[in-house]
Order: C-alpha cells, then structure tokens, then sequence
C-alpha cells in the first residue's frame, strides 16, 4: 500500500507554443486548440516534458453547423493532478487527424471508435478498421446529419410519447417488423466482410515457420464470441504456434447499442438510468460518473449527506464489482462455481440495502443531479453498520484464506499475463490492472472528486503486473472500501439529499464537460457537450473495460492457450461497457 503523492501543475502551453496551441476560448470551453500539423510534436513535448504520460481519452464532437468535427483528447500524469483537455478541429470533409498510436498506444481501440461512428480518419494508425459497428455498415452514426432507417425525431420525448402517451416502436410498421437498412447494392450471398479480411490478412503474416527444432503448423483460431470463457459475446483471434499465443486481435461489438447516439436523443436526465446498463454489475458508480459531469456544467453541489451517500453507493458497488471479478477468475481457472457462489452470497447482501434505497438491485437509477433520489429508508444504517463492521471483513477474510495460497491459483497465475508498469501506463490502462502493476494511480486521491480527500485509505498497489497480483490488489482494495465505509457510516450527518426541488427535466448550461470517477473497473470518465437545450449535443463514454482490453494481447504474447482465458478474466470487463 502507499499513499499518493498529488501535484497541481499546469502548463501554460498557449504561452510556450504560441504559434501551435490557443487556448480555448467559447464559452464553457476550456483546454487549448491544437493546429492538426503540429499535434504529434506536440503530443511529444507533452508525454516527455511535461510528465503527461497516460493519454486517458479520445473522442470526437460534430459540430454540423459550424462544418467541423473536432477530436477532443484528455491527458493525465500518473504522479497525480488535474486533467489536461486538448483539441483538433477540421473540417467535415477532410476529417483527417494523425494518429497518436506511436505516442500512446493507448489510443488505438480509442481512435478506431472515433472513426467508425464519427468518420474521422486518423492517418498513421496501424489497423484502422470499424471496431464497434458491423463491417458493412453505411455511414458513420454519430455524425449529427447520419439517420437512422425509419428516423422519427431528432431528439426525445417523442411527441407520439408526450404528452398524448401514443406508445409505438416504428418496426412494428414495418413489413419485416425489422429497423435496419443495407447497402446499396448488398447482396448477404455474395457478401465479404472487409473487416474481417482485414484482421486475418495481419495475422497471416505469422503464420510461417517459427523456426524451432520442433516443426510445427501455425494456426489462427477464433475463441468467441459465443463462448462462457469469453465473459459474453467478445471475440479473440489468436495465432498458435502449438500450444502458444504468437499474437492476439481482440474483436467487439456484438453487443453494441450506439449507446451515446441514445445518450444524444434522450434528455439529461433520462439518461441516467441508460448508464446502469455500461456496466451493469456497478450501476451507481455509473450513475456517479454521468451526475458529476452535468453538476460541474449546471454548477451545482449535492448536500453533505447526498455527498456521505454517494461514497457509501460507490464504495459498495468496488466491493460488489471485486467479489464478482474474484469468484468468476477462479470459475476461469476451473474451480466450477463454487467460489462464484462464496462470493455471490455475499453481494446479495449488500444489494439487498441497494433495493431498500433505490428499489432496484441492478438497475439503480438512484442518483440525481445534485444529490440522490431519496434518502435511506428506516433501519438501513443499521444493517450497513451490522455488515460492514461485522459481516463483510471476517468475509473477506475467509475468502482470502481459501484461495491466496491455494497451489493451484498460485501455479496457474503467478508470472502469468504480465504487463510492466511503463507499458501499462503507454496502453492507457486504470484501474486495478495499472495499480497492479506498481503504478499507484487512483483519481480518489490523485484528483479527489465528491468528498473523498476526507476520508483516510490507502492507494492498494502490487508490482508483479501478473493475473495474481491483480487478484490480490483486487483484495486489497475490498479491505480499503470497508475502511472508506467505517469512517462514512461514523460521521454521516442529517440533512436534505438533493439541492432545491427535484426537476423532472432540467436545462444545462452551455459548454463542456468531463466527470470521472475511480470506478471498480478504472477510470469511468462521462465528456459531455451542452448546447444550452434539453438533450445532450455530446455525449461520450470514457469505458474502462473497452480501453483496458489494448493490454490483452501485449499480455496474452508468449503466453500458453490455457492461460488467455485466465489473463481475460484478470482484466474484469463486462460487455456492456465495452460495447456500450
């Protein structure tokens, strides 16, 4: 364990490139603009002189009436501090950008989002293909002049909805009751996916002789995506030379919604139930994430004991998030269920108290811009003092002496899928995967948001970078929410739980803005771009669980095929945020 150290310092850079970046000055804005033919040296100066060594976000804005698309960029030290928000602005049809793959890695998966539902062409990257929507998709959805088949609105409540209350889905005046267009020209028979090509023509390039004594075939094999070992529908493509992984292509989107584009449709506060369905086993931190980025562009702070409740949803949620990745790494090592179901028992527990809060166990939909929706129900502070202070530490404490020195956990995940610190940080990685890779970065002490820099607990750190320390640091973190808990649960006070009235549709100001929090999985991030009206002009989800997978296969390289469904539990993504 350590503590962090924190720094503060930010750069005038408008001052040190003045021919390169200007600061950003429309309303609500902040960060610098960046001239598209500088960005790499700039980029470079940044990662290498200035300390900005993990480059957390990437994402894209249409703005259709200005006929320009803009790549926003946020980039963070991993000594601690605020974030630095950075911009490229181009023109709509020549959306070209260069890539900053060979400055951070940890843009790769983030710029190939960009282009598939944004268009924007990112000129330098080494396998730029359509990554969330299917290869024969038409057009780019995101782009605010892209439409659906069968478009209704522009944005929601629909007025077949409001106020009349006429509820109907548009495919159920369809012929084939089916919202979906092809192609011109799309024949199914005939068809070729272009993506796939793509992936498998890179991959072929391995496949000769390996030049070891024992000859041997190498082989491309697809594990997935219809697979229990593969945690959904989520794909891998490997290359085998016998028995071991040559190299990796992660393959998502089987599962994706265009979450943001429903994120652009729906008003501010309709979409805080869409976030409990990212990730889906921690809904309230989700709703965390989503709440602060609106209350810094409203300005607004929840009360003091909205802010105690809060803390005490989140820290759970970790707990919960731990429990399920533990029992289910163990269910991938092939100890069938029975840890899943140690673990289990012990998060029905605590999503019992989320029902009595929130009246749901998954789903919460709990939290509101400025505080929460209502306050504990009767007798809850009870239970939570009953199973923080007693249950869950001599829980956590037997589950720790059950598996930490069994010989078979320890054989099969010791100096497995190892991933240093420097290249954990250069792939854009948070969370536990970063932490256990000795690089003690966490936003609730590096960036303290709510009122976590008042609460004493230390920063859980492992320095191995193996599927085992990552269960361990997992471990830890657990102990380190149930001490966050005893301190909240002791000086929580009386009070409202939300500022003013509660507001069925709230109008924010404009401008933009970015909320994170250290969520179970790694920094969950919500960048949000208001145009002073009732809907979201952008709405983008930073996932930790879509971004922490560039580390798959760096970790899967060399490693045996038994092991790659071990190291993908180690990372702990849930589907629903990688495709969102």
């Amino acid at each position: 364990m350590t503590e962090q150290t924190q720094t503060t310092y930010t750069p005038d850079l408008a001052a040190r490139f003045p021919e390169w970046v200007t600061p950003d000055s429309r309303p609500g804005f902040s960060g610098y603009l960046v001239q598209r033919e500088h960005l790499l040296d700039f980029c470079k100066t940044l990662r290498d002189d200035l300390g900005y060594d993990l480059l957390s976000s990437v994402t894209g804005v249409d703005y259709l009436p200005e006929g320009k698309l803009e790549v926003v960029y946020h980039a963070l030290q991993t000594v601690g501090g605020p974030m630095l928000v950075f911009k490229v602005q181009v023109p709509r049809d020549e959306a070209v950008v260069p890539s900053v793959v060979s400055i951070w890695p940890g843009a790769e998966f983030q710029e190939r989002e960009a282009w598939d539902l944004l268009g924007i062409r990112f000129e330098g990257h080494p396998d730029l293909r359509r990554i969330l929507m299917w290869e024969g998709f038409e057009g780019h959805p995101l782009r605010k002049d892209w439409k659906e088949p069968y478009f209704e609105e522009e944005v929601k409540p629909y007025k077949s909805r409001w106020p009349d209350g006429q509820v109907e889905r548009i495919e159920d005046r369809m012929p084939l009751q089916d919202n979906v267009q092809y192609p011109a020209g799309f024949d199914p028979e005939s068809w070729t996916p272009d993506g796939d090509e793509s992936l498998y023509r890179g991959l072929r390039k391995l496949l000769e002789d390996s030049g070891s004594e024992l000859k041997t075939d190498r082989l491309i094999v697809n594990l997935g995506p219809q697979h229990p070992s593969t945690h959904g529908v989520f794909r891998m493509v490997a290359v085998l030379d016998g028995e071991t992984i040559v190299d990796l292509k992660p393959v998502m989107g089987y599962l994706h919604r265009n979450h943001e584009k429903i994120g652009e449709r729906c008003s501010w506060l309709q979409n805080m139930p869409f976030t409990d369905r990212l990730d889906y086993i921690s809904s309230m931190s989700n709703n965390f994430g989503y709440a602060l980025a609106v209350e810094k562009l409203m300005g607004i702070t929840p009360p003091e004991r909205a802010e105690y409740i809060r803390v005490i949803m989140a820290e759970l949620t970790r707990i919960i998030s731990h429990l399920i990745s533990i029992g289910f790494l163990l269910n991938d090592l092939g100890a069938f269920f029975t840890p899943v179901l140690y673990a289990f028992e012990e998060r029905e527990l605590i999503l019992d108290i989320f029902e009595a809060v929130s009246g749901s166990r998954m789903m919460c939909n709990y939290f509101r811009f400025g505080g929460v929706a209502r306050d504990f129900p009767e007798g809850t502070l009870e239970k939570l003092r009953e199973l923080i202070y007693e249950r869950l530490p001599r829980k956590i404490d037997e589950l720790d002496r059950y598996l930490t020195r069994n010989e078979i956990v320890q054989t099969r995940c010791e100096g497995v899928g190892v991933i240093t610190a420097e290249q954990a940080i250069s792939l854009s990685t948070t969370g536990p995967i970063l932490r256990a890779s000795g690089v003690p970065y966490d936003i609730r002490r590096a960036d303290p948001y709510s009122i976590y820099d008042r609460f004493e607990f230390d920063v859980a750190v492992r320095y191995h970078g193996d599927v085992y320390d990552r269960y361990l640091l997992r471990l830890d973190e657990i102990r380190q929410s149930i001490r966050i808990l005893k301190q909240a649960l002791k000086d929580i006070p009386e009070g409202p739980v939300i500022s003013g009235k509660p507001q069925w549709q709230v109008r924010v100001p404009a401008g933009e803005s970015y909320g994170r929090v250290e969520g179970p999985k790694g920094e969950l991030g919500f960048y949000v771009v208001s145009n002073g009206k009732a809907n979201p002009w952008r709405y983008h989800v930073r996932a930790p669980s879509f971004i922490n997978l560039t580390a798959l296969a760096p970790m899967a390289r060399g490693g045996k095929i038994a092991d790659v469904v071990v190291i993908l539990g180690s990372i702990d993504i849930v589907l629903g945020e990688v495709d969102r």
